[in-house]
């Protein structure tokens, strides 16, 4: 008896575990994107950063995929929402202006397969969002790029309702 319990509680507990898609992000030639440029950060440091905390949205974004799934992306471009300007007294340091005038862009190319290795849907994408600053509902408030990482949600939820990925 004992036996058959832990066997349907074991069961119980790996079915509630289902494998999600999985996303490969490359980055093309980051050095030259639009505007990735830090504040008051070392560039390098800043990038890195950056690469880091997009991989982890993107990753988030593919548990939503079905099991088996692989989404492979090639960012293009990157343009932050802001502009970093010269902060005075001392015109070494900079910062990063929000303002709705620089809106979020990204672009990249992707795939979609399916469990067999079959490309579902494949493309290239050209976000924006040029009423970033509108939006009262931002995803990750304490994410360095919660405008871009907005800008991407938005995208895949569309792509979701729209049928164009499927959805775990």
């Amino acid at each position: 008896m004992k036996l058959i319990f832990s066997t349907m509680l074991l069961a119980v507990v790996m079915s509630g575990q289902a494998q999600a898609g999985e996303v490969k992000v490359a980055w093309q030639e980051p050095e030259k994107f639009t505007d990735i440029r830090p504040g008051s950060e070392h560039r390098s440091d800043f990038q890195g950063r950056m690469i880091k905390e997009f991989d982890y949205i993107f990753a988030d974004l593919a548990k939503k995929l079905p099991d088996g799934y692989q989404w492979d992306v090639t960012v293009t471009d990157v343009d932050l929402a802001g502009d970093v300007r010269p902060f005075f007294p001392t015109p070494m340091n900079e910062i990063r202006v929000i303002k709705d005038l620089y809106w979020p862009r990204m672009s990249f190319s992707f795939d979609l397969k399916d469990g067999q290795g079959k490309s579902v849907v494949s493309g290239n994408e050209n976000l924006r969002d040029m009423n970033f600053l509108m939006h009262s509902n931002l995803a990750g408030r304490n994410n360095s790029f919660r405008y871009e990482e907005q800008m991407l949600r938005d995208w895949f939820k569309k792509q979701q309702r729209d049928k164009v990925f499927p959805e775990r």
